[in-house]
């Protein structure tokens, strides 16, 4: 049988104050039920908040899939949470403002389904298009939508800036990303779980999360979507948020992969290494001898670091059981 409407509760629309780390002690023994969980963060998002669930429960229904809706409201001081709940949603509140990724990471721990599905309230993502997203979540552990249109290139100085994060990500996992931190998307509950003490509080919550599922070899499939104009102002700060990011995303090359950020710093100094031994060996000054000789032994000693880190990251680092561990299933 298909439920639609997950509780009463969800079809009326209720609220509550639930902590991340309570919720997240209380729900992770609870066995997950095959369905979708979809978590809405908003932050004084009542202009745009109701459409979204409305519109998002439209779909759901439509999708025959068990589901629930959940908007976190991550300390707002506006309507948001009453316009949430007059729509149907299930609102948790934050007393206070702790992050975007915060926001998702309450409605993760609190979700009763295997699969997650995340989208924003201010109506920029084509809720339309999950269906799209979770017909393949049964061959992909991540589905991502990728943004395409005019809006999406909304700043002549956020698009340098979101290239240049994009390419640092490519270069840590190898792989090729067309959005690396796009809002909509649909993973597995157990996926996220599992990486939340390295998952981003803040904005970088897909980022991390995508960093994450690439870097341990998850499956990951990205589909175009068309980006909309944003209901209300953005949150975003390009002079706060830019430096954190950088921040978050070069941690995670520390987390998950050690050894090529260890030998980046090998291959900077053996380079120093030869230039200072072509310098001593045309004009033969002991100083630059000698720096030459300090930069020969620190590309040894990155290297190692970098092996080192690398064997700390195979034994610590856990994994949840990705789609090739469980059987990926043929079509036959």
């Amino acid at each position: 049988m298909t439920m639609s409407m997950s509780t009463t509760a969800q079809a009326n629309g209720t609220s509550g104050y639930a902590p991340a780390a309570v919720a997240g002690a209380l729900t992770e023994a609870r066995p997950l039920a095959p369905g979708f969980t979809v978590v809405i963060p908003a932050l004084n998002e009542e202009d745009g908040v109701a459409a979204v669930v409305r519109q998002m429960r439209e779909i759901m229904d439509g999708t025959g899939q068990p589901y629930e809706v959940i908007v976190v409201d991550d300390g707002s001081s506006d309507a948001t949470a009453e316009r949430a709940m007059e729509a149907g949603a299930t609102v948790l509140r934050h007393p206070q403002n702790a992050g975007y990724g915060a926001g998702l990471k309450t409605g993760i721990v609190c979700a009763q389904f295997d699969r997650i599905v995340i989208a924003d309230a201010d109506g920029t993502y084509p809720i339309e298009r999950i269906p799209d997203l979770i017909a393949e979540s049964d061959r992909f552990d991540m589905v991502v939508g990728a943004r395409t249109g005019k809006y999406y290139r909304e700043s002549m100085f956020k698009e340098p800036a979101r290239l240049g994060l994009g390419k640092l990500c490519e270069w840590v996992t190898g792989t090729r990303i067309p959005d690396v931190n796009s809002g909509l998307r649909v993973f597995r509950t157990a996926l996220a779980r599992q990486y939340f003490h390295v998952i981003s509080q803040g904005f970088s919550f897909t980022t991390t999360i995508t960093l994450a599922a690439l870097s341990n070899g998850y499956f990951v499939k990205y589909v175009p979507i068309e980006y909309h104009k944003r209901v209300g102002k953005s949150k975003v700060k390009l002079s706060r948020d830019i430096p954190r990011t950088t921040q978050i995303i070069l941690q995670a090359i520390a987390y998950y992969n050690p050894i090529k950020l260890f030998l980046s710093f090998a291959l900077a100094c053996l380079a120093l290494a030869i230039v200072c031994w072509v310098l001593y060996g045309l004009f033969g000054w002991g100083p630059v001898g000698v720096a030459a000789a300090l930069w020969s032994v620190s590309v040894v000693h990155f290297i190692a670091l970098g092996l080192l880190a690398d064997l700390i990251r195979v034994r610590y680092v856990p994994r949840a059981p990705t789609l090739t561990s469980q059987g990926v299933p043929r079509d036959d």
